[in-house]
Order: structure tokens, then C-alpha cells, then sequence
């Protein structure tokens, strides 16, 4: 805070400091004028040089009577003069000092930085590095397969009628599954069947045969992007509602108080989602097929001149059960990934709120990246098998 100039004082008088060496090895340093923020104050440099050559056993003492005011300007230069002195050896006095400003520093001197609290800049080596990120994965690896495993047995009790969960919360899964994701994944179903005709119409009008657009957008729906774009919107949507909901109740200790009562939070909340995910995800994709061939028909209609009918015959005779199988089935897969990371990736959430978000954040990529390679996997094991 900056002090007021007196009445009768147009400017505030400059700061000034000077060294006097006396016969018996004290050293004075004499403070006058206005020591305040925003003014030129003296650096401490040029007076903790001339401290240097007074001797390690010099008493260096201050002499502020010529002080008109001052501010946290003056403590600044008074600290780094008093740390300076410290390191030297040099004793020091505030007895001359103003009375507040000697209380203010005794305070800031008498908290000592703790030991360790400052970050240490130390490198861990490439290959530590390298170490930690291989134990890193090798343990997430253990504990996916342990989880893998023990939905699997859940399943099995489940067969047997043993499984304990709620119909209401299965009821409402079903829903939040089904309907309520029926919008978004028209609207990106669509869309994508309106692209892949646009792409296929540029070069297929160099032939004169934009009939073909219906073939193109037919086949490429129902063999893969209808289920890659479904799961991908699941893994976005519930799949990170799936991991959201869990990481909460992990913090919550919720699943802990199953536990203590004898219930598997496994058959209570990660086989209900899993089954219902795994069940709707077909059914989602054979919706989002038909989306993408209506967005296919809206282009075709209205930029490439073929009406309903032709679209509607070279469609039928482009598809086959085949590549439908082969898109449910996709979907059917893709489902069991996005319940399996959406669930994982929330039994595994920490105790904190930023647990939560980061919980939520790597069952997204988990799911994402699951979609695609099991994409690869299917493609190829179809191009084997020459389907």
C-alpha cells in the first residue's frame, strides 16, 4: 500500500542509502528519503559489495532517523540485505530499525523453509523411465484380465441364477441404452451415409455411373460403419456414463459398503451394464444402417437425379445377409468392448474428484481404440475366410 505525501511536500523525497565505517568494525547503513513501492529505491547489490570488504566479524547495524516513510519497498531491501549478511557470517542489528519493520522481519525469519518442500530437479534416467512405463503396463494388463475374468464368472452365476442385481436399474440401463441414444446416433448415422455418397458421386460421375453411389453407401454401412460409428458414439456416451457412474461410487465408497454387505459389485453393477450394452448395440446398429442408407438416398435423390425406385433396387441387389451378419456381429463385439472399458476404467477410479474425470476420460480412449483394433481383427479374419 503507498503512503500519502504530507501537506506542504509537492514531491516525495528521494531514497537514498549510504555505508559509514566506524573505527571499531561496525558497519552503519543510513536510510533516508521515501522508501516506498513504485520509487526508485537503491539496489542491494552495491551495498551488500561494500559490506564484503568490511570483514567477517564487522556488526552491521542501521540508522533510519532520515526515513520520511516507507512501505514493503523497504522491507524487500531489508531482507535481501539480512539474508545477504547471514550467508557471510556477518552479525547484524535491527535496533535502529523502525519498530514495525523490525517485527515484520522476526516474522519472515521466523518461519525457515522446510526441508524438501522445494522440488528437486534430479533426471530420471531413460532407462528407469522405460522401466516404470513397462511394470505400468504389465499391471494394467493383470488387472483387465482379472476383471475380464471375473465378469465372466459373474455371467456364469448369473446362468445358474445365482447373480444378484436389480431389475429396476437393468430397466433403466435398457433405456439409457436404447432410446435415449436413438437421436445422436441418427443424426451421425445419416451424416455418414450423406458423406460416403458425396465422396463415391465425385468420382463415380466420371463414369456416368452414379447408380453405384447406392452400392457404396449400402455396403460400406452395413459391413463396418454402421457399427464402428454406433460404437464410437457409445464409447462417447454411455460408455463414459458407465465409467462416471462407477468412479462416483468409488468415491463415495459405495462399492465398498457391497462389499462389506456380501454383494458382488460385479453381479450389481458391472453385469447389468454389460449384458444391456452388448444387447442393444446390434439393434443400434442395424438402426444406424438404415440411417446411413436414407442419407445415401437424400443425395442421390436430390444431387445425382436417381429417384427412389432405381436407389431402392441397386441397393437390394448390392447387400447381402452377409455383410449384414458381419455388421452385427461387429456391433455385437463392439458393445462388449465399450461396457468392459466404460466399467474397468470405473472400478479402477482413485478416491478424488479428478479421479473421476481421468476415469471417464481413458474408458473414452480405451473404447475408442478397443473399436478400431477389433475393426482391423475382423476385417482380416473375414478377408481369410473369404467373406
Amino acid at each position: 500500500m503507498r503512503g500519502y505525501v504530507p501537506d506542504g511536500k509537492a514531491l516525495m523525497e528521494k531514497a537514498t542509502v549510504q555505508v559509514q565505517k566506524g573505527v571499531d568494525g561496525e558497519v552503519t547503513i543510513v536510510l533516508a528519503g521515501e522508501w516506498r513501492l513504485g520509487a526508485s529505491l537503491p539496489s542491494a547489490d552495491g551495498v551488500m559489495g561494500e559490506l564484503g570488504a568490511a570483514g567477517p566479524h564487522s556488526r552491521v547495524a542501521f540508522d533510519t532517523r532520515g526515513l520520511s516513510g516507507w512501505d514493503s519497498g523497504l522491507l524487500t531491501f531489508l531482507l535481501k540485505a539480512f539474508n545477504r549478511c547471514l550467508s557471510a557470517g556477518i552479525p547484524i542489528s535491527t535496533e535502529g530499525l523502525p519498530h514495525g519493520a523490525g517485527r515484520l522481519l522476526a516474522l519472515a525469519a521466523a518461519v525457515p523453509e522446510r526441508t524438501g518442500a522445494r522440488r528437486e530437479g534430479s533426471k530420471i534416467p531413460f532407462l528407469a523411465r522405460m522401466g516404470e512405463v513397462a511394470v505400468r503396463l504389465w499391471q494394467s494388463i493383470l488387472e483387465t484380465l482379472s476383471f475380464i475374468g471375473e465378469t465372466f464368472v459373474s455371467f456364469l452365476r448369473m446362468c445358474a441364477g445365482k447373480a444378484c442385481f436389480r431389475r429396476s436399474d437393468l430397466l433403466h440401463i435398457v433405456q439409457e441404452c436404447s432410446s435415449e441414444a436413438l437421436p445422436i446416433v441418427s443424426l451421425i448415422s445419416f451424416l455418414v451415409g450423406l458423406i460416403l455418397a458425396f465422396v463415391g458421386a465425385i468420382q463415380l460421375k466420371l463414369f456416368g455411373a452414379q447408380i453405384y453411389v447406392a452400392d457404396l453407401v449400402g455396403i460400406a454401412m452395413l459391413r463396418a460403419m454402421g457399427a464402428i460409428m454406433t460404437g464410437i458414439i457409445m464409447a462417447g456416451r454411455t460408455g463414459a456414463s458407465f465409467a462416471a457412474h462407477l468412479g462416483t461410487m468409488q468415491v463415495n465408497e459405495e462399492i465398498d459398503a457391497l462389499r462389506t454387505t456380501g454383494i458382488s459389485p460385479i453381479d450389481y453393477l458391472v453385469l447389468p451394464r454389460m449384458l444391456v450394452l452388448s444387447l442393444m448395440m446390434p439393434l443400434l446398429t442395424l438402426y444406424a444402417d438404415l440411417m446411413g442408407i436414407l442419407g445415401g438416398l437424400f443425395v442421390a435423390v436430390t444431387a445425382l437425379d436417381i429417384n427412389f425406385m432405381e436407389y431402392y433396387s441397386e441397393t437390394t441387389k448390392a447387400i447381402g445377409l452377409t455383410n449384414l451378419w458381419i455388421g452385427l456381429f461387429s456391433g455385437l463385439v463392439f458393445g462388449v468392448l465399450v461396457a468392459l472399458s466404460g466399467c474397468l476404467r470405473g472400478m479402477q477410479c482413485g478416491r478424488s474428484a479428478s479421479a473421476v474425470g481421468d476415469a471417464t476420460r481413458s474408458s473414452v480412449v480405451t473404447g475408442i481404440v478397443s473399436i478400431v483394433v477389433a475393426t482391423a481383427v475382423i476385417t482380416v479374419v473375414c478377408d481369410a475366410l473369404g467373406i
